[in-house]
C-alpha cells in the first residue's frame, strides 16, 4: 500500500522574522505580546537562526531590532546548533562567516552577543566542523596589534576589531574550558588550539607590556592610547592566563606535558610583572592623593582598567592554588610572590584611609583580601611539621619573628573593629549582626574576617609560636580595665582572637577564671562596654559549642541571660549576640538541662519578647531558630514555658506575613514544642488546626507543604485524643484534608498515609463513622495508579482500620464506595505487583476473620457490580491466596492467612470446601510447623484468672512502629499489635470452630467427610487432626 502524504516544513521568510521582532520590541503591550509569542513560534521553525543573525548583521535596521535579534540568536544558538533540522548544513559555514565579520560591531550589545553566539559555535563544531577557527580569531589579533605597533596613531576602527577579537577569543577559551566531559577529539582540539596560540600571544604581549609599564604615569593616564593598552594588555593576560589555567591539571599529561616550561615562564613573568604594576598604581595614587588632583574621565577609565588588571594577577595565583596548593608553592619565584602580598597587606595598614572597597584606593579590599588568602592557603604547605616530614624541601619554613610579627600585625590592627564598623553598629543594628555572623562565607572577601582566618592558620601550623603569644595578650588585656575607647576596641580584638583558636588554647587558658572577669564587665553600664560585652557573648558561644568549655557553669548562663535583658541604645547588637549564644550553649555537646532550668523560663521570655521588637524577617527568623533549639534541648522541662510561647504564637505568625521562610521556622516551633510536650499537647490544638489550614492552602501549600505535613504528623503522634476538652478546633476536624490528599496529591502520598495512620490510631471508630465512604472513595485511584511502595502502605493502613474500627462503622461503605468490588477485581485480574496483590488478600483474610457471614454479601454484591460470576470471584480468590502465601514472611501474616482460610470454609462456599483435602491443609500444615503458640492461665490484676495466648514465633517488624518512638504513638500502635486478634486467638481453637461450623453449613460430619476429609493424605489429615483437635 503506497502513502502519498508528505510531511511539509515550514520556512519562515525574512520578512515575516523582521515584523515579529519589530512587534516583540514594540512600546505597545498589546503588538508585544502577539509578537513575543508569534516570534517564540518562528524561532523552532528551521532557517530562523539564520535570518535573526542577518536581520542583526544589517547595519540599516533600526539598532532596536538588531540587538533584539541577536539577543535571540544567543539565547537559543547552544540547542538549535545541535539540529540539523532547525539549522541546515548549508546555513552553518554562512552564520560562522557572519558571526566574524560582526567583530567589526559598533554597538556593544550586539558585539557582547556576537562573542557569546562565537564561543558556543566553538564549543560544538571546533575542531573538525571548524577547522578555520585558529586562523579566523588569531589573523586579526596579529594583524591589528602588527599595525598598532607599527603605527603611534589609534584608528578607532582598528581599536574596535582588536577589541572584539580579543574578547572573542577569551569567551572561545572559556567555554572549551567549561567542558566537564571532554572527548579525546575535543582535548586534543583544544591542546592543539593552546599549543599553536600560545607563543604568538605570548610574544604580542611581552611587546605590549614593555611599551605599555613605563608608559603608565600620571601625564600619560589621561591618553586614549594608554587606557586601550592597559585595556588589550588586561584582556591578552585574561586568555593567557586561562590557556595556562587549563593546562596546569593537565601537565602530567604527555601530550601537554611539553608545555611545562612555558607554564613556569607565564607563572614566573607574572609574579614579576605582578609586583611593577602594583608599585606602579600605588605611587600613582599616592601622588594624586597628595597633589589632591581629580582625574579626568580618560584618566579615570586609564585607572579603573588598571585595577582590573592588577585584579587579574591575583584571580590567576589563586586558582592555580586552588587546583593544586602541593604543586603551586614549589612554582618559580611563589614564594616570593606571596610575601610580596604580604608586605603589601602590611604596607596598607600604615593607614586605614588608605583601604577601601574602590578602584580609586590605593590599597583596595578585592587587591589585598586575595593576597591574604594566597598567603593563608600557602602556610599549611610552609609549616614546620610538613617539612620535618620530608614533605616541603623546597619551600621556606616562616621564622619565629616573622610569625609573631605577623600574629601581632593581624591582632593589633586588621582585626579591631574600625570606625565603619561601630557606626554601622548603630546605624543598622540588625544588619549589621546578620552580616558579622555570615563572616564564614565572607572571608574570602573581607579584611577583618580574612585576618581571622589566617590568624587561625598560623596558630594551627606555628603553635609553638602562636599559642604563647596569645596567651600572653589574654592575659594582658585582663591585667587592668581597659582606660579608653581604644583599649577597649583592642581588647575585643584580643578576645576575638582567643575564639577564633579555641581549640589550640583549650589546654592553656583557664576560662574559668576568666569568667569572673567577663562577669564583670557584662554588668558594666558604660556604652563603650557594649563591644567588649558582645565579644564576651560571642566566646563563650565558640568555647562552649566547640567543646571546649562545658556549659554546666551557671555563671555562663548568669551572664547570657544578663545580656539578654540589657535596654538601651546601642544594645541591640548585644541583646542579638547573646541570643546567638544562648543557642550555641543550649545546643552544645556538654549540655546539662539541669544547670539550664533555673534559667529555662526568663530566657524563653526574653527571646520571645526581642523577637517582637526586631524589625527585619531574616532576624525574627534566626531568634525563632534559637526559641526551637531551647524548647527541643529542654524536652518536658519546658512545660512551664508553654504558655508564654503559644500566648506569643499567634502575634508572631500574623508578624511573618507571606514570607515563607519565617513561616517554616515558627512551623517548627510548634512541632518542637508538640515533641516536647508529648502526651501533654492535645490543647495545642486549637493553634495547630488553623495553622495547617492556612498553611495547606492554595496561596501557602506550595512553600509550605512539606513542613506542615510533618507538622500534622507530630500533632497526631503525640496527642492523648482527637477531640478537645473545650469544644474548640480538633485534630479531627481536618480530616477532610486527608480525604483531598488522597485524590489529588500523590505527591505526599507517604506522608498522607502516616497521618491517615495517626488518625486511626488515635480513634478509628470516630473517624470511620463520620467519614468511611468518604475515605474508602479516595482509596480506590491511588490504589491502583500510585507506586507499589505507596500502595502498599495504603493498604496497611486499610487493615489497620479494619482491626482497630468496630465493622458497623464501615460496612456499608465498604461496599457502596465500592472499594471492595476494587480490591476483588484487582486481586481477579492479576495483573498488580506481587506484593500489591499480597496485602490484597491480606486484606480479604482480615475482612473474613472478622466476620465470614458479611464476606459473603460483600463477595455477591462484588459480582453484580463487577458483573462477573460469584464463583469466577471465588475461585481467582483463592488462587492468588494459595500463590501469595509463599510471598509472605511475616510470620503474624501467615497466621492471618490460615485463619481467613478457616473463616471462608465456615461459609460453606464448595469452591473453598473443595480445596480443604489440599490446598487449604497443605497451607495449615505450612503454618503450624512454623507457629508454636500455647495458651497459659494468667492472675489478672483484680485477682481474677484470664488465658492469655503465648506466642514463641513473632516480633513487630521495626517499621511497623514507622518512627513513632518516645511518641504516644509508640505505646498505641504496640497496642494495636498486642491485640491483634491474630495474635490474641490460638489457631488450632480458631481453626477448630471454624470446622464445626463448615460441618454445619455443609450438611453435617458425615458429608464433611465423605465429600472432603477423605480426599486428603491420611497421614496429612492425622497430623492435622491432632494440632487442631489435640487427638
Amino acid at each position: 500500500m503506497n502513502n502519498d502524504s508528505t510531511q511539509v516544513t515550514r520556512h519562515a521568510s525574512i520578512q515575516e522574522v523582521y515584523a515579529a521582532v519589530s512587534g516583540a520590541a514594540s512600546q505597545n503591550p498589546k503588538e508585544l505580546s502577539v509578537s513575543a509569542a508569534r516570534l517564540k513560534e518562528l524561532i523552532d521553525q528551521p532557517g530562523t537562526l539564520d535570518l535573526l543573525q542577518q536581520i542583526a548583521a544589517q547595519k540599516t535596521a533600526p539598532l532596536h531590532i538588531r540587538q533584539l535579534s541577536i539577543i535571540q540568536v544567543k539565547n537559543v544558538v547552544s540547542i538549535h546548533w545541535r539540529s540539523r533540522r532547525l539549522v541546515l548544513d548549508e546555513q552553518r559555514p554562512t552564520i560562522r562567516d557572519r558571526c566574524l565579520t560582526l567583530l567589526d560591531e559598533e554597538d556593544d550589545v550586539i558585539g557582547k552577543s556576537n562573542e557569546v553566539i562565537i564561543a558556543k559555535i566553538a564549543r560544538s563544531d571546533f575542531p573538525h566542523k571548524w577547522a578555520s577557527l585558529e586562523a579566523d580569531i588569531m589573523t586579526p589579533i596579529t594583524h591589528h596589534f602588527n599595525q598598532r605597533f607599527s603605527s603611534p596613531v589609534s584608528e578607532p576602527n582598528t581599536c574596535r576589531v582588536l577589541h572584539k577579537s580579543l574578547r572573542a577569543l577569551n569567551a572561545i577559551l572559556k567555554e572549551l574550558s567549561h567542558i566537564k566531559m571532554m572527548t579525546s577529539v575535543k582535548t586534543m582540539g583544544q591542546v592543539h588550539l593552546i599549543s599553536r596560540i600560545h607563543a604568538p600571544l605570548s610574544e604580542i604581549y611581552v611587546q605590549l607590556i614593555q611599551g605599555l609599564e613605563p608608559s603608565i604615569t600620571i601625564p600619560n593616564l589621561g591618553s586614549h592610547r594608554i587606557a586601550e593598552d592597559i585595556l588589550f594588555a588586561h584582556l591578552l593576560y585574561k586568555i593567557i592566563m586561562k590557556m595556562a589555567l587549563w593546562i596546569w591539571p593537565k601537565l602530567r599529561d604527555s601530550a601537554i606535558a611539553p608545555m611545562q616550561s612555558w607554564f613556569n615562564e607565564v607563572f614566573q613573568h607574572s609574579a614579576v610583572q605582578l609586583r611593577g604594576l602594583y608599585e606602579t598604581r600605588i605611587g600613582l595614587l599616592m601622588n594624586l592623593r597628595s597633589a589632591a588632583t581629580q582625574p579626568d574621565p580618560i584618566a579615570l577609565q586609564s585607572l579603573n582598567l588598571l585595577y582590573k588588571y592588577v585584579r587579574a594577577f591575583g584571580k590567576f595565583f589563586r586558582r592555580a592554588q586552588q587546583i593544586d596548593v602541593a604543586r603551586f608553592v614549589d612554582l618559580p619565584l611563589c614564594d616570593d610572590l606571596i610575601l610580596y602580598y604580604w608586605e603589601k597587606v602590611v604596607q596598607a595598614n600604615s593607614s586605614a584611609e588608605l583601604i577601601e572597597d574602590s578602584a580609586t584606593a590605593v590599597f583596595p579590599v578585592r587587591i589585598l583580601v586575595p593576597g591574604m588568602v594566597l598567603f593563608k592557603e600557602s602556610l599549611a604547605q610552609w609549616s614546620p611539621a610538613r617539612k620535618a616530614k620530608g614533605k616541603a624541601e623546597h619551600t621556606l619554613t616562616l621564622p619565629q619573628v616573622f610569625v609573631e610579627t605577623a600574629v601581632t600585625f593581624l591582632v593589633t590592627r586588621f582585626m579591631p573593629l574600625n570606625p565603619n564598623d561601630l557606626e554601622g553598629w548603630m546605624a543598622n543594628p540588625e544588619e549589621w549582626v546578620n552580616t558579622e555572623d555570615k563572616d564564614d562565607e565572607q572571608w574570602q572577601f573581607e579584611i577583618r574576617p580574612c585576618a581571622e582566618r589566617v590568624l587561625m592558620t598560623l596558630a594551627s601550623q606555628y603553635r609553638e609560636f602562636v599559642i604563647p603569644l596569645l596567651v600572653k595578650a589574654f592575659a594582658n588585656v585582663n591585667e587592668r580595665p581597659p582606660a579608653s575607647l581604644q583599649d577597649i576596641v583592642q581588647k575585643e580584638a584580643v578576645y576575638c582572637a582567643i575564639g577564633r583558636c579555641a581549640h589550640r588554647l583549650r589546654d592553656d587558658i583557664d576560662l574559668s577564671s576568666w569568667i569572673e572577669t567577663a562577669s564583670d564587665e557584662a554588668k558594666h553600664t558604660n556604652a563603650d562596654y557594649l563591644i567588649i560585652q558582645r565579644r564576651i557573648l560571642w566566646l563563650i558561644g565558640r568555647w562552649v559549642s566547640e567543646d571546649c568549655y562545658p556549659p554546666t557553669d551557671p555563671r555562663i548562663w548568669q551572664i547570657i541571660l544578663h545580656l539578654l535583658t540589657v535596654k538601651g541604645r546601642g544594645t541591640e547588637v548585644v541583646r542579638l549576640t547573646a541570643a546567638t549564644a544562648l543557642q550555641q550553649c543550649v545546643d552544645a555537646n556538654l549540655f546539662d538541662l539541669d544547670v539550664f532550668i533555673p534559667f529555662l523560663v526568663p530566657a524563653v521570655a526574653e527571646l520571645l519578647q526581642l523577637i517582637d521588637e526586631v524589625d527585619t524577617i531574616e532576624t525574627k527568623n534566626k531568634l525563632a531558630a534559637c526559641l526551637n533549639t531551647i524548647i527541643d534541648r529542654s524536652s518536658a522541662a519546658i512545660a512551664p514555658s508553654v504558655s508564654l510561647i503559644t500566648s506569643a504564637f499567634p502575634q508572631l505568625w500574623r508578624s511573618a506575613g507571606g514570607e515563607p521562610h519565617f513561616k517554616l521556622t515558627l512551623m517548627r516551633t510548634m512541632t518542637v514544642l508538640i515533641t516536647a510536650t508529648g502526651r501533654h499537647s492535645t490543647p495545642l490544638a486549637a493553634l495547630v488546626v488553623p495553622l495547617l489550614q492556612e498553611c495547606l492552602s492554595p496561596a501557602f501549600v506550595t512553600e509550605l507543604e512539606t513542613d506542615a505535613l510533618q507538622l500534622w504528623i507530630t500533632a497526631l503522634r503525640n496527642a492523648a485524643m482527637l477531640g478537645t476538652a473545650n469544644d474548640g478546633p480538633s485534630l479531627l476536624d481536618l480530616f477532610p484534608k486527608v480525604i483531598s490528599l488522597l485524590v489529588d496529591n500523590w505527591g505526599v502520598l507517604g506522608s498522607t498515609t502516616d497521618i491517615l495512620e495517626g488518625y486511626l490510631l488515635l480513634d478509628a471508630n470516630a473517624v470511620l463513622q463520620r467519614h468511611a465512604s468518604q475515605l474508602f472513595t479516595a482509596f480506590k485511584q491511588p490504589l491502583t495508579g500510585a507506586s507499589a511502595n505507596h500502595a502498599r502502605s495504603l493498604l496497611d493502613a486499610l487493615v489497620l482500620s479494619l482491626q482497630l474500627a468496630h465493622p458497623s462503622t464501615y460496612s456499608e461503605a465498604l461496599h457502596s464506595s465500592g472499594l471492595f468490588a476494587s480490591l476483588i477485581a484487582t486481586i481477579v485480574e492479576d495483573k498488580a505487583d506481587v506484593f500489591i496483590l499480597t496485602r490484597h488478600v491480606e486484606v480479604m483474610a482480615r475482612l473474613a476473620v472478622l466476620d465470614s457471614r458479611v464476606f459473603l454479601q460483600y463477595m455477591g454484591a462484588a459480582a453484580n457490580v463487577l458483573e462477573k460470576p460469584e464463583t469466577t470471584l471465588w475461585e481467582g480468590l483463592l488462587d492468588q491466596w494459595r500463590q501469595r502465601f509463599d510471598n509472605v514472611s511475616e510470620p503474624r501474616h501467615r497466621k492471618l492467612y490460615a485463619m481467613g482460610l478457616a473463616a471462608l470454609l465456615s461459609t460453606g462456599r464448595s469452591e473453598v470446601l473443595e480445596r480443604l483435602p489440599s490446598e487449604v491443609f497443605d497451607l495449615w500444615t505450612d503454618v503450624f510447623a512454623e507457629l508454636k503458640e500455647v495458651q497459659r492461665q494468667k492472675e489478672s490484676e483484680l485477682g481474677e484468672e484470664t488465658t492469655i495466648l503465648t506466642t514463641y514465633w513473632d516480633q513487630p517488624a521495626p517499621s511497623f512502629f514507622n518512627g513513632s518512638e518516645d511518641t504516644p504513638e509508640y505505646d498505641r500502635r504496640k497496642d494495636a499489635y498486642d491485640t491483634d486478634p491474630v495474635r490474641t486467638i490460638l489457631l488450632s481453637s480458631f481453626i477448630a470452630e471454624r470446622l464445626r461450623e463448615a460441618e454445619v453449613v455443609c450438611g453435617g460430619a458425615q458429608v464433611m467427610q465423605t465429600q472432603y476429609l477423605s480426599k486428603a493424605d491420611p497421614p496429612v489429615l492425622q497430623h492435622l487432626m491432632r494440632e487442631i483437635f489435640g487427638s
